[in-house]
């Protein structure tokens, strides 16, 4: 599937993520804070090819990766329908503010309605207030407060 490039955005190119981008998906692993090694970054990459409702898209410009972007597609009891988290977004700093943030959540956004999710949502850390004004420019409410207790390491 992918989407090609368009005006300004030269040569960007959005697609599926493959093993051989696993040194540019542990750099933007690194700038959304969660930090990585290449080896670590393939594991990664190998153990979502075997989960078909989980998707890792790339921002591709001349075969350096310029984003990311990950999700999960779910049926969610309480609504009775599919949803689809974005579990990762990030935009590499050189590439910032030049719309491919904004081209990887149209395609997020593309996918999940093909696959008949009645709602895409995401989370964001408190203190990212720049990335919440971007959310909400992009369409995005706050509509829950996330809470989280650690089991490990992770």
């Amino acid at each position: 599937m992918g989407t090609a490039s368009t005006p300004g955005r030269e040569s960007l190119l959005v697609r599926p993520a493959s093993s051989q981008d696993a040194a540019g998906v542990a750099l933007l692993l690194g700038v959304l804070g969660y930090p990585c090694t290449r080896d670590e970054a393939v594991a990664r990459l190998q153990a979502l090819q075997e989960e078909p409702d989980q998707q890792i898209l790339v921002a591709d410009r001349h075969g350096e990766l310029a984003g990311l972007l990950a999700l999960d597609l779910m049926y969610y009891l309480p609504l009775g329908a599919r949803t689809c988290r974005i579990t990762a977004l990030v935009v590499s700093a050189k590439e910032q503010r030049r719309g491919v943030g904004r081209m990887l959540l149209r395609e997020a956004e593309q996918r999940a309605r093909q696959a008949g999710a009645a709602r895409i949502e995401l989370t964001s850390a408190t203190h990212r207030h720049e990335a919440h004004e971007f959310y909400r420019a992009c369409g995005f409410g706050e509509s829950a407060l996330r809470f989280l207790k650690r089991l490990g390491d992770a």
